[in-house]
């Protein structure tokens, strides 16, 4: 019996169209040459020779037509996102939703806060998932954990959301002294910290609705002391371009501090008038400088 639109062993014309457009549409899908052409090379088996000659040369004008025009982000296809100290992951999902319709593969980190190691090595772990070009983001405390996992091959461009920017031998401690910090602790234990519920709305979400804040305060991650005092060891803002977002309004990190290390660091820089919960009460704009960041990889 012949199988459904094939004859005498020889695909019909109406199934090698269904194949080839079939592969075509999967092919776009994954975004890879080599799983596309394989594709094509399984429907162009079962044609004649004056088929597979023809086929030949519309695959070869597909592939070459994809390879000039590219994806709409063939500079950087992935950005990963690095909260703050006591946060987690989910205050980036508004930034997550408007990269995602940009055409972007965005991965969000959840850092331990058991150290400054344990936090770079769970940064470096998401890196490793990506395949290409990414952009690497870091808010607050993020920014200490990007400017060393930023030395991955695979990170192109980086992105300091009101965020420490230290160099190598110094730790955040220091970094902080030459603008002090305003960090209202309250003290789980002797080593382990949250921001205290009294002043979480003031000081580090000023323009965020009351709601919102308290949630925040109420479900803040404990974090240890450890990674302030902990010394950079390398500083991969040395060698890969960076982009910088000031918050003018900011009552964590003072803006002078922003100032003062996205200059030493020759960081593009933003000025958004913003609390320190930046890339949740302005999502576009935040966005649009990790989109400007993205658009500058080569």
């Amino acid at each position: 019996m012949p199988r459904d639109g094939f004859e005498d062993g020889k695909v019909t014309q109406d199934k090698a169209i269904h194949l080839f457009n079939s592969s075509i549409s999967l092919c776009k899908l994954c975004g890879l040459i080599d799983n596309r052409f394989n594709r094509y090379l399984l429907v162009i088996t079962i044609l004649n020779t004056e088929e597979k000659m023809t086929l030949k040369k519309l695959i070869s004008a597909l592939i070459a037509g994809m390879a000039v025009s590219g994806p709409a982000h063939a500079d950087a296809r992935n950005v990963v996102l690095v909260h703050g100290a006591t946060m987690d992951g989910s205050g980036w999902r508004q930034v997550y939703d408007i990269l995602r319709t940009k055409g972007l593969s965005v991965s969000v980190v959840q850092l331990p806060h058991t150290s400054l190691a344990d936090d770079i090595a769970a940064t470096r772990l998401i890196l490793k998932q990506q395949n290409g070009p990414t952009v690497l983001v870091g808010h607050s405390y993020g920014g200490a954990v990007i400017t060393e996992a930023g030395d991955e091959n695979n990170v192109k461009a980086m992105v300091y959301v009101a965020a420490l920017q230290p160099d190598a031998g110094e730790n955040l401690t220091e970094l902080s002294q030459r603008f002090p910090m305003k960090i209202d602790m309250k003290m789980l234990d002797g080593q382990s910290f949250v921001p205290s519920p009294d002043t979480y709305h003031d000081n580090i979400g000023a323009d965020l609705p009351d709601d919102v804040t308290a949630f925040m305060s109420a479900s803040a991650k404990p974090m240890s002391l450890e990674p302030y005092q902990t010394r950079i060891q390398h500083a991969a803002w040395r060698v890969k371009p960076t982009f910088g977002i000031v918050t003018t309004e900011d009552k964590v990190i003072p803006p002078a501090l922003l100032r003062w290390m996205y200059k030493r660091a020759n960081t593009g820089t933003t000025d958004i008038m913003s609390s320190h919960m930046v890339y949740m009460s302005h999502a576009k704009e935040t966005a649009d400088v990790i989109l400007k960041a993205v658009a500058s990889v080569d």
